[in-house]
């Protein structure tokens, strides 16, 4: 039987008990002792309390914090160049609560470097990449003494012999030499390089791809000199061809013969097949009030076989606020050349349905146009299409086209061939690796000539050229800009018989945002038996510009503003449409997501002006 004592001597019990508790849980949170630190700039408190560490959560070591007080802020000064520093401490001690600790320093005169003498011997000393780097070394005569400084100067040296190969590198002097009379110091840093090491056999695992396949990415000469930058060309050019999951290389310094360093790549093969699936939506009041889903499907078999043939196949599906569906089938065979990624041949071959710009019926008692649908094509093609890598990176393609294409246009049915002769010429550079490049530039130029002695419906030249500019400034601040020029040249009288297609039209989250996708361009008025008929039936010319800002607000969150402008248009009809908006962006794993809202600041002869929400993905490069 359980006996309860009487209420009064219970709580006594009870508070005697937790009374020792109650002392130790406080001592875990109340600190041991508080400091302050006068007398010097911010950086020199920040060494100095880097110096003493962390605070003590104990009575043993607050005893040994401060016997080492004297001697360690000594050597945070003298670390930084001070050897003649004076320190006054003050320490109040209390019986309850932390002791307070004031220090008080006089850092004295700062002790100066009367000469830097950084020599190499070796190979490394007449390469142009150690010229590069002596002379941006920030350890100069003059400068006050910094033995951090000193260390990462020290640091860099070695590590730029190691990474280019010189693994037998190793310092003959280094030291600091410090006058504390007259307040001088001397740094010596004499680095015997030895002998630069080359690359010896390279040998690759994992892969069924044929040897001579992926020897053709290696970027670099046999028994080239060694060298980290090689090592990480030669992991991009595995990356960059899609052939694999997961590449390892490594060299086998410990391994080396000879000054012949042999390579290990260890490659784990993508799966064989991989499918991915995209859904998007569209809102906004241009053509429409209601919202337009997107949906899509991409099948790729990476590596066909062990010559490194490849598949992809897309199909996508949208519908407009008009209950119009557009789809698209497009399958590309990629056949690798002379070389896996510089020479390419791929054969493609697609079925799309396609709308474009705007079509509209005069409604008299209205006495205004009511908007029925778009100007819709289908259209079949099969391209065979060669891709080259030329000098200073630029890609070169040339390609031959046969298309066929169906559309209703101002009441009458066409249905024109086409076989295109296509060339093209782009370069990309990117600032860095990553899915969204704080930096770079893209320059396509196209060129398509279609003849009616060579298959085609009539004469017809169309050129193209686009520019794309990305740039970072003082970390968080990203511009973007983009430009896309056209034209087409043409008979005036076969303008009827170009399709959609082939035709420039604007708008859309790659053009103008705040309209739809390609409803903006030149119109017609036809008059029908069941009235006037208006179309949007696109331009032989095309003129779209962006500028973009962006600001970071943390390392994957950004905010935007953008001002796009621009049209395409015939014969002297420039009608410039502009629109504006704000965008949030997020840099997400697997590339940006950027959600923009465009404002159309014009009326169009078809559209009042408009707003659109644009929801993309994907690297601007």
């Amino acid at each position: 039987m359980l006996t309860i004592p009487n209420r009064p001597a219970y709580l006594l019990l009870l508070l005697v008990l937790l009374l020792p508790l109650t002392v130790q849980a406080k001592s875990k949170t109340d600190p041991w002792l508080t400091l302050a630190i006068s007398g010097v700039d911010e950086a020199l408190s920040r060494n100095i309390s880097a110096h003493l560490g962390s605070l003590p959560e104990s009575e043993a070591q607050r005893r040994a914090f401060l016997f080492s007080v004297q001697d360690n802020v000594t050597a945070a000064l003298e670390s930084m160049g001070y050897y003649h520093g004076e320190i006054e401490q003050h320490l109040e001690r209390t019986d309850k609560g932390p002791w307070q600790l004031s220090i008080n320093v006089t850092p004295g005169p700062a002790v100066r470097l009367l000469w830097v003498d950084i020599q190499v011997d070796g190979q490394l000393r007449n390469s142009p990449e150690f010229e590069k780097w002596i002379g941006g070394v920030k350890m100069l005569p003059g400068d006050i003494l910094n033995q951090g400084v000193y260390e990462d100067v020290k640091s860099q040296l070695q590590a730029l012999a190691l990474s280019r190969g010189y693994f037998n590198a190793r310092y003959v002097t280094s030291r600091i030499t410090v006058n504390r009379d007259l307040n001088l110091a001397t740094v010596t840093l004499h680095l015997n390089s030895g002998s630069r090491y080359r690359f010896g056999a390279i040998h690759f695992e994992g892969s069924d791809l044929r040897p001579a396949l992926l020897e053709q990415l290696i970027p670099f000469q046999p028994h080239a000199p060694y060298s980290t930058q090689r090592v990480g060309n030669l992991n991009r050019e595995l990356l960059d061809t899609g052939y694999f999951s997961n590449i390892k290389v490594l060299p086998q310094i410990e391994q080396a013969k000879n000054t012949q360093v042999p390579v290990s790549v260890q490659l784990t093969p993508k799966p064989a097949n991989t499918i991915d699936l995209g859904v998007g939506v569209e809102i906004g009041n241009t053509s429409g009030n209601k919202p337009e889903p997107k949906a899509s499907i991409t099948w790729r078999t990476p590596q066909i076989n062990s010559l490194g043939h490849s598949q992809e196949t897309t199909i996508e599906w949208s519908r407009d606020s008009l209950a119009q569906d557009s789809y698209r089938f497009q399958s590309t065979y990629t056949i690798p050349l002379s070389h896996p990624l510089d020479d390419r041949l791929q054969i493609k071959l697609g079925l799309v349905k396609d709308r474009y710009g705007v079509v509209q019926v005069y409604d008299p008692e209205a006495r205004e146009f009511d908007t029925t649908g778009q100007l819709e094509s289908t259209k079949g093609f099969v391209e065979v299409l060669r891709q080259q890598k030329i000098a200073n990176n630029w890609l070169l393609g040339y390609s031959v086209q046969g298309l066929q294409e169906s559309y209703t246009q101002s009441g009458e049915h066409y249905d024109p061939r086409y076989v295109l002769f296509g060339a093209g010429i782009q370069k990309t550079v990117r600032g860095d690796n990553s899915l969204d490049p704080k930096s770079g530039h893209r320059s396509t130029y196209t060129l398509q000539y279609g003849d009616p002695n060579l298959g085609s419906a009539i004469r017809l030249t169309k050129l193209q050229a686009s520019y794309l500019w990305v740039d970072t400034f003082f970390t968080k601040h990203r511009f973007v800009a983009r430009l896309d020029l056209g034209i087409n040249l043409v008979p005036d009288g076969d303008l009827a018989l170009v399709p959609p297609s082939l035709r420039f039209f604007a708008g859309g989250d790659n053009s103008i945002r705040g309209y739809g996708y390609q409803e903006l361009g030149p119109t017609i008025d036809t008059v029908t038996p069941e009235g006037t008929l208006r179309e949007v039936i696109g331009g032989r010319y095309l003129a779209v510009g962006s500028l973009e800002y962006q600001y970071y607000l943390t390392p994957t969150w950004r905010v935007a503003a953008f001002i796009d402008a621009g049209n395409a248009f015939d014969k002297n009809e420039f009608k410039p449409v502009v629109a504006v908006g704000p965008g949030l962006h997020w840099i997400s794993p697997v590339g940006p997501i950027k959600l923009d809202i465009g404002f159309g600041l014009n009326k169009t002869e078809t559209l009042d002006r408009s707003w659109r929400i644009h929801l993309t993905m994907g690297t601007v490069l």
